[in-house]
């Protein structure tokens, strides 16, 4: 994690440093994620099952959150991009095993096709907790 005027950059993990954004910019007392994909951390892929997708970008957003000095409960507000709105129900079954009421404030939006033929893209604001 790099500072720069009071700015935290963290980067993307491993090996995908020379990727022209980071994955998350803390300012102040808020943290502001980047889109997170859901790809296979073992074989850097989208998986062909659209739950495991669905996990694997949830959890990709849990591990930046963990190296914001974060978790998901600091999360308030996301935003998930989808091709298909027919996902809705199969990503909110999976979506609801990492977080609990009170839920953050959410959008989830019909895009046109994403990167790498995902099928969900993620972006957060976390704020951290007062001390």
């Amino acid at each position: 994690m790099a500072a720069t005027d009071k700015r935290q950059y963290i980067p993307p993990p491993g090996g995908m440093g020379d990727l022209p954004f980071n994955n998350a910019v803390a300012a102040g007392n808020t943290v502001y994620l980047a889109g997170h994909i859901g790809f296979d951390p073992a074989t850097r892929k989208l998986p062909d099952d659209i739950e495991h997708e669905a996990r694997f970008v949830l959890d990709a957003l849990h591990d930046t959150l963990s190296r914001s000095g974060l978790s998901l409960q600091d999360v308030v507000s996301l935003t998930i991009y989808c091709p298909e709105l027919s996902l809705y129900d199969r990503f909110n079954s999976v979506y609801r095993t990492y977080f609990r009421a009170p839920f953050p404030a959410r959008a989830f939006i019909g895009s046109g096709p994403l990167l790498f033929g995902a099928h969900f893209e993620i972006q957060a604001i976390a704020v951290k907790p007062e001390a």
